[in-house]
């Protein structure tokens, strides 16, 4: 009589976690901008024009334009890099086929924190980008040009929250003496996509470090409600080295399913 007791109740008590995982993924979204207090700082610096903070911009813009216009074969793998390899559509296809490999496996709620991070991440850059209305940099000879306004650099916040998504669901497939080389990929993807926009004069510098301080408290927030939904299922804590979800690597599981 006892276990049939708590298999009944099992269900409700999932029911339930399901629940509030999908109030804290919408919790964390509506409170991504009031907890990046890194990013708010930066944003009433930029707002209040900083000097300090405009000149850096200004001596880095014209620093790095100087080099693409004198390397027009450094200045073209930089289009390269920026326009495609790490444009943020490639990026978000790139989220979206995973979401999907993840519900095709069974892992629900890993593919709607994977979403949710996305989405999340891209509607805030707009709509910062829409209120604070700054222009992009003017330069003599441009080597590119860019549609929209400039801060937050949707690139460098795209590619933190989407480089994130692919380390913190897929480091559980990766045996860990490769890790770290993960790791390195990424960080030095996400900082190149940064480099790439200033160098290529469509982003102040100031614009890159916003999109990587607000992807970055995006990402925090929304894991921060995954790791919440594990503790209400009765699972062990995760630690950022092993991925949100470890039992993702094996063989076929429901990983959505806590231990009774």
């Amino acid at each position: 009589m006892p276990t049939k007791t708590l298999t009944l109740r099992s269900p409700a008590r999932r029911r339930m976690a399901d629940r509030r995982f999908g109030i804290r993924l919408l919790a964390a979204a509506g409170v991504a901008t009031a907890a990046a207090v890194p990013f708010a700082l930066l944003l009433v610096l930029v707002e209040g024009k900083w000097r300090p903070l405009r000149d850096l911009d200004h001596d880095a813009a014209n620093g790095l334009h100087q080099v693409a216009v004198d390397h027009p074969a450094w200045t073209s793998t930089l289009r390269v890099l920026s326009n495609y390899v790490w444009d943020p559509l490639t990026l978000r296809v790139g989220v979206a086929l995973l979401t999907g490999w993840l519900l095709w496996r069974g892992a629900r709620r890993l593919a709607a924190w994977a979403a949710a991070t996305a989405v999340t991440g891209g509607l805030l850059g707009l709509g910062v980008k829409t209120l604070v209305e700054r222009a992009r940099p003017v330069l003599e000879d441009p080597v590119a040009h860019a549609p929209g306004y400039s801060f937050p650099s949707g690139h460098a916040m795209t590619a933190t929250t989407s480089f994130a998504v692919f380390l913190l669901v897929l480091l559980p497939l990766v045996p860990r003496r490769a890790r770290v080389v993960c790791w390195v990929v990424a960080v030095l993807s996400v900082l190149g996509v940064g480099f790439t926009r200033v160098a290529l004069g469509v982003h102040w510098f100031s614009d890159v470090l916003g999109g990587w301080l607000l992807g970055l408290a995006v990402v925090v927030l929304t894991s921060r409600a995954f790791e919440a939904w594990r503790s209400d299922t009765g699972q062990r804590p995760t630690h950022v080295a092993e991925g949100l979800e470890p039992e993702l690597s094996g063989p076929s599981p429901e990983p959505d399913t806590a231990p009774r």
